[in-house]
């Protein structure tokens, strides 16, 4: 049964991962605007074991000029939080499960951040669309493996202790990761 689990967070973060549609409604993640239950706007998936699912991941743009013979990139990149696609079953939900699927969307947060340094630092040709894309997919798994380790760890929430950890580790790291769009 572990591993149907894992392959279904894995499955959810790949799907949600993809560069969202304009009509898709996205909550973008904010220090100060926490998740409610009431932003959780899914069906859930008939499952025994799940109480709940964040949808959430990140999306980037940029766009392309040329000055004086270089190439120069502007990008945008976001931690989104998918309403339509993130479930809970109020039955089995308490703020400490909340606070784990938080966690979940700060975690994204921080991979935005650590694919908006790896951008800034990057050196860019004319394949510029194939080298962006392939800093993504980077970020994109990293962020699927750290999201994997934190469900280990905290037994999906049911380690309380551990949860607590996680909690305070992740408010540091933002604390410390610049949150500013370059």
């Amino acid at each position: 049964m572990g591993a149907l689990k894992y392959g279904l967070w894995a499955l959810c973060l790949c799907v949600c991962s993809v560069v969202s549609s304009q009509e898709e409604e996205v909550i973008l993640w904010n220090a100060d605007r926490k998740l409610q239950w009431s932003d959780f706007k899914g069906s859930y998936f008939k499952t025994e074991w799940a109480a709940a699912t964040t949808a959430s991941g990140i999306s980037y743009s940029f766009t392309s000029f040329k000055k004086e013979g270089q190439l120069y990139l502007d990008f945008v990149v976001q931690s989104e939080f998918y309403p339509n696609k993130s479930w809970y079953r109020p039955e089995l939900c308490d703020s400490v499960i909340l606070s784990h699927e938080q966690l979940h969307f700060d975690i994204s947060e921080l991979y935005a951040r650590k694919m908006r340094e790896r951008l800034a630092k990057a050196q860019f040709t004319m394949n510029a669309k194939a080298e962006v894309r392939a800093i993504y997919k980077t970020v994109l798994k990293e962020l699927s493996d750290f999201q994997n380790k934190y469900d280990r760890e905290t037994n999906f929430s049911r380690d309380l202790h551990k949860q607590l950890l996680w909690n305070k580790q992740i408010e540091a790291a933002l604390k410390e990761e610049k949150p500013s769009q370059d």
